[in-house]
């Protein structure tokens, strides 16, 4: 069985490459390169698979579930500026790919050999762009 728990958060970000001009970061990732950055409202949908428990019939307790999140996405990316208060953004260019990514990473390591497992990620950047990550992208990493 599946279970989905979406949470937002607001962020503002730069994706640019510092070793690259002005103009090449602009032909690379258009607007988002502006130094000034922009903001974003993130919202994130963590999906776990799971057995539900024989007696609550729960996969996982909605109300841990959602701390879970609030610890590791919301509380630390929340009204952040990605590349300057957020690691590893201070090294890598926050797009939606590598945002979702950071949140698979920080999820993971909580539900790692254990039911439920986390099975996939979706990062809305916008409402008509989202990234999906899931288990099998980093099966060998």
């Amino acid at each position: 069985m599946f279970v989905t728990r979406k949470a937002e958060f607001s962020a503002s970000h730069v994706c640019r490459l510092a070793h690259l001009s002005d103009q090449e970061n602009q032909e690379i990732f258009g607007p988002a390169a502006n130094p000034n950055g922009h903001g974003h409202n993130y919202v994130v949908e963590v999906t776990l698979e799971g057995d539900p428990h024989p007696i609550t019939g729960m996969v996982i307790d909605l109300k841990e579930l959602k701390q879970i999140l609030e610890d590791e996405i919301v509380t630390p990316m929340d009204h952040r500026f990605l590349n300057y208060e957020v690691a590893p953004f201070d090294k890598t260019v926050p797009t939606a790919e590598n945002i979702a990514r950071e949140i698979w990473f920080r999820l993971e390591k909580r539900f790692r050999n254990s039911s439920p497992s986390l099975r996939k990620v979706r990062l809305f950047e916008t409402p008509d762009l989202y990234v999906d990550v899931a288990g099998e992208d980093f099966a060998s990493s």
